[in-house]
């Protein structure tokens, strides 16, 4: 029998189990003893933080990093952006991936204030080196560091970066560190 979990993974952590690399990585096996065969469905680099969905089943794994399930971030970015970069941002721009450049699909993008559930994450920098604006932007494509890419791609590098969902599922109400087992 399959087993499902949602988890806060807190920034400073690896989205893997096995690190084969000779630095020392803080990685997902640190947070909860899951049971052997446990994989991540899709990543968070190792400075975003927020929902990471994981699971026994490769089929599930396949099917919920596809485009049926959208993934929502709250992105912390420098600066105070402007309305003309959110519209870029919606329409898609251009980033690069494995060597290749490529048009990010239409998403959605808007500004917000600070949700108070995401708590303070780690100090990326004092509030003396200037404004900084919050996001939530919806996608339902993922390539490796997209949404850092694309608001660096308009002028507005990301400071902060947390995913609250994924398809129906919400970080809301999980603390940092917290896995739960769902059921699916």
């Amino acid at each position: 029998m399959h087993q499902h979990f949602l988890l806060y993974k807190p920034a400073g952590y690896i989205s893997q189990f096995i690190y084969e690399k000779k630095r020392n990585k803080k990685k997902l096996g640190n947070l909860f003893d899951f049971p052997e065969g446990t994989m991540a469905i899709g990543r968070l680099d190792e400075n975003s933080e927020g929902l990471l969905m994981l699971t026994t089943d490769g089929k599930v794994s396949e099917k919920i990093r596809g485009a049926h399930y959208e993934k929502q971030y709250i992105v912390q970015v420098d600066g105070v952006i402007t309305n003309e970069a959110i519209d870029k941002l919606k329409k898609g721009v251009e980033i690069g991936v494995k060597g290749e450049r490529l048009i990010t699909k239409e998403c959605f993008a808007a500004l917000i204030d600070k949700p108070n559930f995401i708590g303070e994450g780690y100090r990326i920098r004092s509030d003396r080196h200037g404004p900084t604006s919050w996001l939530t932007i919806t996608l339902t494509q993922g390539k490796f560091r997209q949404v850092r890419k694309m608001t660096a791609a308009v002028g507005f590098p990301t400071l902060r970066l947390i995913r609250v969902r994924i398809g129906n599922w919400y970080l809301e109400g999980l603390k940092v560190g917290e896995v739960v087992e769902i059921k699916l």
